[in-house]
């Protein structure tokens, strides 16, 4: 029977498994790798020693990378304001004048659009695309629909 690891976390981690059944997992420690089976441990040098004594074949399938998406802010907007990733249940609520979105279909959590300063406690920051939660909690300056304008009020806001 051939004996399989999958990674679990990349050089850190993976899970051993004869055909679909799990029957161990694989770890690395600070003096190099450990096999745990059947609640006992086995200390090795490296994953060398491992795929030779043991006959496991390491997998790299399952391995989700996540790339780090770089969205340009204007690539999206809602009513004329800029917003970070793709909106979805776009609404202007005329009462607080907020452009309001989603980040998926089913989400309750609500962004607000555009450029934003918000006071916290250490003074007021610049923000960009923020909960409405966030704008519920704290005061706040804005919406902006350029970060030039948002500069131009987090300045003046921190000279007084």
């Amino acid at each position: 029977m051939n004996s399989t690891a999958k990674v679990l976390v990349p050089n850190k981690e993976w899970l051993v498994k004869i055909e679909d059944k799990k029957v161990g997992a694989i770890s690395k420690s600070s003096k190099g790798y450990i096999f745990y089976r059947k609640g006992y441990a086995t200390g090795f040098k490296s994953l060398n020693d491992i795929k030779s004594q043991l006959g496991i074949v390491m997998i790299e399938e399952g391995v989700k990378r996540h790339k780090k998406l770089t969205v340009n802010p204007e690539s999206f907007n809602i009513y004329d304001y800029p917003c970070r990733t793709q909106p979805f249940n776009p609404v202007f609520n005329i009462k607080s004048r907020l452009p309001l979105y989603t980040k998926n279909l089913k989400s309750k959590s609500r962004y607000c659009a555009g450029y934003y300063v918000i006071q916290f406690q250490k003074g007021w920051l610049k923000s960009f695309c923020p909960k409405l939660i966030t704008l519920e909690r704290n005061p706040y300056q804005g919406p902006f629909k350029t970060a030039q304008e948002m500069k131009a009020v987090l300045n003046k806001l921190n000279k007084e």
